[in-house]
């Protein structure tokens, strides 16, 4: 690590020490290392997943860092799993500082002309909807933060300048993200809460194959970033803390 880069870190630690974050799709690849990078930096991480085994067998990997990490059961299409998430955190915290969209699926690869409707349909609730009623839900307590952060793991894919071919369902899901980014960063202008989104890169999960270029180390950075750095914007789309092109 570069000295600048250790400097940026140490200050970045010391003035969010105590900041309590949820990620969601954490029990492993991206989700899973942006708990560990909080954890680092000493916050109080809300791991959630869908598999309840799943999820406390992720938190066990975490333990020797810094930070305290806990688990709860989360399934972002399902409202009453949201609801119940909803009623913990009014019960155990005073006020959520971050939430980090992290889950999401990507399956199909059929083009616009051929994407089956249904398959599309699963793939916009967990990347979509899955983000937008979660976020709803838990928004009163990101108010109570005095520097609440919302940021929302997208892709290139979704980027409508560099857009391609193939993958229908996951580029428009992630095109609306992003979408949904935009919007509420504006309806949340005069809030104290910043909302931006990412993209990790092509990375080597599950998901992105052993073959991708990047580190889940390397995937995970940025949204660590957006979710404790000072004085960031709002409503951007970044990628290894740069801002690029929707």
């Amino acid at each position: 690590m570069k000295m600048d880069d250790y400097l940026s870190f140490k200050m970045e630690k010391k003035q969010m020490a105590q900041r309590t974050i949820l990620v969601t799709g954490a029990n492993k690849g991206i989700g899973l290392e942006i708990c560990r990078q909080l954890a680092r930096l000493e916050m109080r991480v809300i791991l959630t997943a869908r598999d309840k085994d799943k999820g406390l067998e992720a938190v066990k990997l975490l333990e020797p860092e810094k930070g305290t990490v806990e688990f709860h059961q989360l399934d972002v299409t399902d409202p009453a799993s949201i609801a119940a998430l909803h009623d913990f955190l009014h019960q155990e915290v005073q006020q959520l500082d971050g939430l980090i969209n992290n889950a999401g699926i990507g399956v199909g690869t059929g083009g616009a002309d051929e994407a089956d409707i249904q398959e599309m349909r699963a793939i916009l609730e967990t990347n979509l909807f899955g983000p937008i009623q979660l976020t709803q839900a838990l928004l009163p307590l990101l108010k109570k933060s005095s520097d609440g952060r919302i940021v929302n793991v997208s892709s290139g894919m979704g980027s409508l300048t560099n857009m391609g071919s193939g993958y229908a369902g996951y580029r428009i899901s992630k095109t609306a993200l992003n979408s949904f980014t935009a919007v509420l960063a504006q309806d949340l202008a005069d809030t104290n809460i910043t909302v931006n989104t990412m993209h990790p890169g092509w990375v080597r999960t599950d998901m992105g194959g052993q073959n991708a270029e990047r580190s889940v180390e390397e995937g995970a950075d940025t949204a660590v970033w957006l979710a404790t750095a000072p004085n960031l914007p709002s409503g951007k789309f970044f990628m290894d803390r740069k801002e690029i092109p929707w």
